[in-house]
């Protein structure tokens, strides 16, 4: 919201982010709930002195107010856009699921490397030292090359390579849902900030009408019209009215912690945020959609489907393993094959020869190894089943709770309208009753407490709503960047990084530099042990 508003204008400023009506208009959130923080101001009020016309309005003071400090820094306005697109480049939660989906990526290159060929190389050098009863020490020089092909190893590397193309699946669901997350806790900081801001203008706005109506309290006491009683009552609401300020201002700053730890950037002037698309009318609509598109339940099927490849993977160890085999070998005695034989010249000073073949492995016997693996990964196979279970009643239980949320917080908001509506209306009678000696101070300050609590809670149940609403879609998987439709040029693709090295054959392609992209908070020349990490891993 902009700059200094007066309370009644911060609560108009945060219409524009839900609608009084409760129609389905939110954007929703994964079932990773992100907790809200229920900002409840209770703020006291003072007494209104006893003007000559009754004042319609909190924020009129006879006497100009103490300059307080501005909620909103100046600087251009900063988007609920702007904010998810800075997230979505430079959050480290975000970028380092990223970095595990290109780690796992690699596990379908290492499963495929099992079934090509494997080619190896050596050579020696060997002079003797001690030679008895035959001949005298000699020295050669020997080299050899093998290689083999496996040809069948028992449907072991076929179901291996299904496991990690599986997995690979999973971790794509899982970098989903870390996005749907991160947008989620993004929505929630950036209101979080917009509601404090609110609050605490409507506290600063209190203190100001409170202390107005403190020094017109004096002044009617000094003329004897008042009692000492209503000039305590006054400044005892004044005094609350600062303590509640100081706790609004406090959780302020957690609130605006919280965002540069999640955006990367200390929130500027926060715009109001667009409204969301529509959501199902029911609990029952919603939970069909998330049991459809929910990333977690993606990502818990596609590992308990890879658990059953592991299963096959031990079962193929009872299996023979076939392999083509070829072998090269070149040796050199270097003039010493004949020494000692008196120039009868029987030693062939060097040989080399080459072959290929079949090599047959047969396991007969492990030890109860092959049983013992194959009852683990079915063991393994039954515990993702379970969780996918227990996944699918959370989502299930995430998306009734934040439909039900949802609703209430709209009706919370429709109620708390009327609520301001009706505090105003009853605020200005109390003070024209006052007046005509029909009403005292403490009237007077209840009132105006009543309106703070009013306004307060109508600036919260906006926040809920919209969050809720975010939530709702994100539990029904359509809080993801592809869904945002942001502007902050190409979304992350990661089917470019598994088609670059899933089927690579290079021994030597070690991939680029990793070097970090989200961006620090922490400030220049911070003795914080976080550094640019090496170029070359450290040595073992």
């Amino acid at each position: 919201m902009r700059g200094q508003l007066l309370a009644a204008a911060a609560i108009v400023a945060m219409s524009g982010s839900a609608v009084a009506e409760a129609r389905p208009h939110h954007r929703a959130v994964h079932h990773r709930i992100v907790h809200h923080r229920s900002a409840r101001a209770a703020a006291p009020a003072a007494t209104a002195p006893a003007p000559a016309t009754p004042q319609a309005t909190i924020v009129t003071p006879t006497v100009a107010p103490a300059p307080m400090a501005p909620v909103t820094p100046p600087g251009p306005q900063q988007s609920l856009r702007e904010a998810l697109v800075r997230t979505y480049a430079t959050n480290p939660t975000l970028m380092a699921e990223r970095q595990s989906l290109r780690a796992t990526d690699e596990g379908v290159a290492i499963a495929r490397a099992a079934g090509r060929p494997q080619a190896s190389a050596s050579a020696g050098f060997n002079q003797d030292l001690v030679t008895r009863n035959l001949g005298s020490n000699t020295r050669d020089i020997t080299a050899s090359a093998t290689a083999s092909l496996p040809l069948y190893s028992g449907g072991r590397v076929r179901n291996s390579v299904r496991a990690a193309n599986t997995r690979v699946e999973a971790g794509r669901a899982d970098l989903r849902a870390t996005e749907g997350d991160m947008f989620t806790e993004a929505v929630a900081a950036y209101m979080d900030v917009i509601r404090d801001r609110s609050i605490v203008q409507l506290n600063q706005n209190q203190v100001r009408v409170l202390g107005t109506n403190l020094q017109a309290t004096r002044d009617r006491f000094e003329v004897g019209d008042l009692t000492r009683t209503d000039v305590a009552q006054s400044e005892a609401r004044l005094a609350l009215a600062r303590s509640s300020l100081a706790t609004a201002e406090g959780r302020l700053r957690a609130s605006e912690e919280n965002y540069r730890r999640v955006i990367g950037v200390n929130p500027g002037d926060l715009a109001p945020p667009p409204p969301l698309p529509p959501l199902p009318t029911t609990a029952d609509q919603a939970e069909d959609v998330a049991l459809g598109n929910n990333a977690d339940l993606a990502s818990i099927a596609a590992r308990a489907r890879a658990a059953g490849f592991d299963v096959a993977v031990a079962r193929g160890a009872r299996l023979p393993t076939i392999s083509a085999v070829s072998t090269a070998r070149h040796s050199d005695f270097l003039g010493s094959a004949n020494i000692g034989t008196n120039g009868a010249g029987v030693g062939v000073d060097n040989t080399t020869s080459a072959g290929v073949g079949l090599s047959l492995t047969m396991p007969l016997y492990q030890g109860g190894a092959a049983g013992a693996r194959v009852r683990q990964a079915q063991a393994i196979r039954g515990e993702l089943l379970e969780q996918s279970v227990a996944v699918e009643r959370l989502v299930i239980s995430s998306t009734r709770a934040a439909f039900a949320s949802y609703q209430a917080a709209n009706d919370a908001i429709q109620s708390n309208t009327i609520a301001v509506a009706a505090n105003q209306l009853a605020l200005e009678g109390t003070r024209a009753e006052q007046t005509v000696g029909t009403r005292n101070i403490l009237d007077v300050l209840n009132a105006e407490q009543e309106l703070l609590n009013s306004q307060v809670l109508l600036v919260t149940a906006r926040r809920d709503a919209y969050v809720a609403g975010f939530q709702l879609l994100n539990v029904m998987g359509q809080a993801e960047a592809e869904d945002l439709n942001l502007d902050g040029g190409p979304l992350y693709d990661p089917q470019v990084n598994y088609n670059r090295y899933a089927r690579s054959w290079s021994d030597w392609d070690d991939g680029p530099r990793i070097t970090p992209v989200s961006t620090r908070t922490a400030p220049p020349g911070s003795r914080s042990p976080v550094t640019e990490p090496p170029v070359t891993a450290p040595q073992q």
